[in-house]
């Protein structure tokens, strides 16, 4: 990877929160680079700053300290309204509750992303690269919760990101759900070459990835690469 140059550079961010009269450290001086079309998975217990990560690299929270930097824009520089319009446009994100919204088909909930993005894919298309065209007309009510999940993803590529950021994307699933869902995010990886970033709490998922961040008490511990990644129907967990 490092022969490439990297969609993301990260240097010496740290994170503090203050709860009353308590500082909370919730990351520390973490440096990372992202390279485009990896699938990195960000593995860690509850607390270990996982998710504080992934919101700043998605411009959803700045750094107390450190710089992050989008290609050749510092986002650490960056307006609020130049923030929102790098999340537009380059970010897409799959959380691990669906927040669809309840009254649209799962058609529209993807097409009111195709509305304000540059140059999307239509609704019909991304609901096809998550196998759920046959399921377009539903109402979320109307579909599993592996389906909702697939209709969230299908609305996060519809804009084509640069990178796909999912946090804890099989939470809320069981196993065999969970595991469709893992096939998805790895066909989007292969096949637009999306720089994916997932977030787990589960070690069985890690051997999908590239890369295995291995996080503890706000910093990256440990990195392992794959050089065989396991395919989502052999994991196990």
């Amino acid at each position: 990877m490092s022969a490439r140059a990297p969609v993301f550079v990260l240097r010496h961010l740290c994170r503090d929160y203050r709860m009353g009269e308590v500082l909370v450290h919730a990351l520390h001086d973490v440096s990372l680079e992202l390279y485009q079309g990896e699938f990195v998975v960000l593995l860690g217990a509850s607390g270990s700053g996982k998710s504080t990560l992934l919101n700043l690299i998605g411009g959803l929270d700045r750094p107390t300290a450190g710089t992050i930097d989008y290609l050749d824009h510092r986002l650490t520089d960056a307006s609020e309204q130049e923030l929102t319009r790098f999340r537009r446009e380059h970010v897409g994100f799959v959380f691990q509750f669906y927040n669809l919204i309840p009254s649209l088909t799962a058609l529209e909930n993807v097409a009111l992303v195709t509305d304000i993005a540059a140059q999307p894919m239509s609704a019909e298309q991304a609901l096809a690269l998550v196998d759920l065209s046959e399921r377009q007309h539903h109402f979320p009510a109307q579909l599993s919760g592996g389906e909702q999940q697939r209709v969230a993803i299908a609305r996060a590529v519809a804009k084509r990101p640069d990178v796909l950021l999912c946090d804890e994307p099989t939470g809320a699933l069981d196993y065999a759900t969970g595991k469709r869902v893992l096939e998805v995010l790895q066909h989007v990886n292969q096949t637009l070459g999306t720089t994916v970033v997932v977030i787990t709490h589960n070690a069985a998922i890690a051997a999908m990835g590239d890369r295995v961040l291995h996080m503890t008490s706000g910093s990256i511990s440990r990195v392992e690469h794959n050089t065989v990644k396991a395919q989502p129907g052999d994991l196990q967990w």
